[in-house]
């Protein structure tokens, strides 16, 4: 089993979400909340705002903690075949400053601004509904039930 952790921004203002489309080879695009795997000796708060510029463009400041997620991914799921966990750390961030811009050299093809009813019509990874449902509902032990991956909802 693999293990990761990861800190991700849930930017939500005048009713839009920050999105970012990943893409990579040999897989369908989907589109992800900004932020991604925290380095070793790396503060999650630290990660996700460097997240968050390597892949908008985009100065944050992180408002708050607003829930950890830990789900696992069978391996007959799994990108590398072998049962897999994430452990995501969701946090409310507002951005400051820059420009939308995609990631340079990365998987990152543009980050926009979506209003939230378009969301479900979106193919997304279950991390923008975790992020989202979070963030609106901000529960107070910080865990939100599983969403069923289904659709056009990818792990």
């Amino acid at each position: 089993m693999s293990v990761r952790l990861a800190a991700y921004a849930v930017c939500i203002e005048e009713g839009r979400v920050l999105l970012s489309r990943y893409t990579i080879a040999g897989e369908a695009d989907h589109w992800t909340l900004p932020g991604g795997g925290v380095d070793q000796s790396e503060d999650p708060i630290d990660a996700v705002i460097r997240e968050v510029a390597e892949e908008t463009g985009c100065t944050a400041v992180v408002e708050r903690l607003i829930g950890v997620d830990s789900r696992v991914i069978p391996a007959a799921e799994a990108r590398g075949g072998t049962e897999h966990q994430n452990i995501g750390v969701y946090y409310l961030v507002r951005i400051t400053g820059g420009r939308l811009r995609p990631e340079p050299g990365g998987d990152i093809a543009e980050s926009v601004w979506t209003p939230l009813g378009d969301v479900p019509l979106l193919p997304r990874s279950s991390l923008v509904d975790n992020g989202i449902a979070l963030a609106l509902t901000l529960p107070a032990t910080g865990h939100v039930a599983p969403v069923p991956v289904a659709g056009l909802l990818r792990h």
